[in-house]
């Protein structure tokens, strides 16, 4: 389904209120979160919106942090699994199969880029265990340079130490968000040009990731 230029109006509310109450007070109070570079996020316009990952707390983290409602590429299996399912999708998240080309995933991020929405994919597809990047994809990079949107690279610290195996309460650890610049989108989908602009989207994250907390 495509979305909307105009999220419902009881969609919008709903987004709000889990944002306000429940996303933002948690990044703050119980993660003691810090931001930096909102300044950096355009309101209006298509946007892609670029950057680590590290936990399944990722994406409302992220969405939280640019102030505007972001359409994420979550993988599959999170769809799977109660009440962080119903988080994800209140925040725009739509299923994406690891391993594959998954055109589905891409028309659906397209869509929501030409109705203006931000849209968020993690640069190297997975988490990675000390949150950098070292494998980045250019899946990002062919989205933006389709709908001729800019990229803005965004790097979350602290939150590989979120999630302890065997239990679903997250651990109380310091996280900060750095927000980077924007990079303008390649000027096609030759994959030399992709690569580059992946490149320099994986180096500016990381150099955000380097300042720490």
């Amino acid at each position: 389904m495509s979305p909307n230029r105009e999220p419902p109006l009881v969609s919008f509310l709903l987004y709000h209120a889990f944002k306000w109450s429940v996303v933002s007070p948690m990044l703050h109070l119980y993660f003691q979160g810090k931001i930096y570079g909102t300044e950096n996020v355009p309101q209006t316009g298509p946007l892609l919106v670029v950057s680590n990952h590290a936990s399944n707390y990722d994406p409302p983290i992220v969405s939280n942090c640019v102030c505007r409602p972001v359409a994420h590429m979550a993988k599959e299996e999170l769809f799977r699994i109660p009440v962080l399912k119903q988080a994800i999708a209140l925040y725009g998240a739509y299923p994406v199969s690891r391993g594959s080309a998954d055109r589905a995933a891409i028309r659906a991020a397209l869509e929501y880029l030409e109705a203006g929405w931000a849209v968020g994919v993690f640069l190297q597809g997975t988490r990675t265990l000390d949150g950098r990047i070292d494998d980045p994809k250019r899946g990002a990079a062919l989205i933006a340079a389709k709908a001729n949107a800019p990229l803005l690279p965004v790097s979350l610290w602290g939150t590989e130490k979120i999630e302890v195996k065997g239990t679903a309460t997250p651990r109380r650890v310091p996280v900060t968000v750095r927000i980077g610049e924007l990079i303008p989108a390649p000027n096609s989908t030759d994959k030399y040009e992709l690569e580059a602009v992946t490149q320099k989207c994986a180096q500016a994250i990381n150099a955000l990731h380097d300042l720490g907390r």
